[in-house]
């Protein structure tokens, strides 16, 4: 599969998909958009992609915004529009993703870069990384999740802060609130999400599978995350890992999933 706009490298169960727009900080335009939701879900069918690491290309940006001079005379309707099927395809369809996704934050991660990041299962961030949803300056709001991840991982005293004031956080700041795991030099964040992939990867992607889609359940509204917690713990039992994983253990010797 060719794209024009992001990278896919493969190697032994990990998957690193770049964006590749240097001249636009990597800025999500349409076309971006529907490579990476066609990449995503690629991946997500590939049987030996067990993680994947989204980042940006170069040093200066993971992704500094959306393209806004693509929409910058749209309608309501339009407008509306944008949001709906940018949240569809790429934003919750990341979220909700079966395979593990880490993003690995490069520089800056500003609007629409910063939702892509906080759609991703965690974040690493470099310690030259800045994050902010500057939308407001815009005269709009964030319209890809924004304002309902971002109060799930810092609050809302904290969201309603950084999306009113439209500033900039350092990659520190965004540790201590909860928004990154870690934060490293930019030498050091692909060793250390590929690293992180790899304790993953010995684990069982049947597993983490339900076990995303239980932890998700928790900020769906009209769901009831424990009963989806039950339902997925029971349904773990009628798997081949399961029947591995007990044996391993009881065995005392490593699983071997499939």
């Amino acid at each position: 599969m060719k794209f024009e706009n992001i990278l896919v490298d493969k190697k032994e169960g990990l998957a690193v998909v770049t964006i590749n727009r240097p001249s636009k900080l990597n800025a999500l335009n349409k076309s971006t958009i529907e490579e990476l939701h066609k990449a995503f879900k690629a991946l997500d069918s590939d049987k030996f992609i067990k993680v994947i690491i989204i980042t940006g290309s170069g040093e200066k940006a993971f992704v500094a915004g959306a393209d806004i001079s693509e929409f910058s005379d749209f309608s309501v309707i339009e407008g509306t529009e944008l949001a709906r099927k940018g949240q569809e395809i790429l934003f919750d369809f990341i979220q909700n993703l079966s395979t593990p996704v880490i993003a690995a934050i490069n520089g800056f991660a500003l609007g629409g870069g910063l939702e892509l990041a906080m759609a991703a299962h965690f974040r690493v961030a470099g310690t030259n990384a800045k994050m902010g949803l500057p939308e407001v300056s815009l005269g709009v709001i964030p319209g890809y999740g924004g304002t309902q991840r971002l109060p799930q991982l810092v609050g809302k005293g904290k969201a309603l802060e950084m999306i009113m004031s439209a500033s900039m956080i350092s990659a520190e700041e965004a540790k201590d609130w909860g928004l990154v795991n870690y934060v490293v030099t930019q030498e050091e964040l692909l060793p250390t999400c590929e690293k992180l992939a790899s304790k993953i990867m010995r684990n069982s992607s049947v597993a983490i599978a339900a076990a995303i889609k239980a932890v998700n359940a928790n900020f769906t509204d009209g769901i009831n995350g424990y009963n989806i917690e039950i339902e997925q713990f029971g349904k773990s039992f009628g798997t081949n890992d399961f029947k591995e994983g007990t044996t391993a253990f009881l065995e005392k010797r490593k699983p071997n999933f499939e």
